[in-house]
């Protein structure tokens, strides 16, 4: 007996209808990109964006509904970086809510010597604990401007009197 081919009779899956539209919409709204770069801390965890930069999100010709995430990493971290794509991959989805990233590719580079391949990977430092002025500087910067009518003026000028009393005695 002849096996009949399966077809679908001119009916087409949603996702195909759908795909082109929404990838069109996500890439033009920057979805992944935006939210990647500017929250990767807290997308990856801070051990992985230590070693690693998200560079971009590439969308496949295939039909695939999710993207490929391209991450940059120096030759040393890589073999790390392959043993949790996984679980990379499963961090980022959970924040889109949906599989959105559908593979993740680690790209490597030197971390010196090339001029494109210097990045840096290491996080921004913390912000230092304010200085408390010294009694002494606060009271001159005070009396230099108190000829000032202007209270906001007066106020920046004793800062600024302040910082320049403060870098001349060092």
């Amino acid at each position: 007996m002849a096996r009949r081919a399966t077809t679908t009779y001119g009916f087409k899956r949603t996702y195909g209808l759908l795909e082109t539209r929404i990838r069109k919409a996500g890439e033009a709204r920057g979805f992944a990109v935006s939210r990647l770069l500017t929250h990767w801390d807290e997308v990856a965890g801070a051990d992985i964006a230590a070693m690693a930069r998200p560079v971009e999100v590439k969308y496949g010709r295939s039909g695939n509904m999710g993207a490929t995430l391209v991450l940059l990493t120096t030759g040393a971290h890589a073999p790390v970086l392959e043993m949790e794509k996984e679980r990379l991959r499963a961090k980022v989805n959970s924040v889109y809510g949906y599989n959105a990233i559908a593979k993740v590719r680690i790209t490597q580079t030197a971390p010196t010597g090339f001029s494109d391949g210097q990045v840096a990977f290491q996080r921004k430092p913390q912000p230092k604990a304010k200085e408390i002025p010294d009694p002494q500087t606060q009271a001159k910067a005070r009396d230099v401007a108190t000829g000032i009518q202007d209270g906001g003026l007066r106020e920046a000028l004793e800062r600024l009197g302040q910082n320049i009393m403060k870098t001349s005695r060092t």
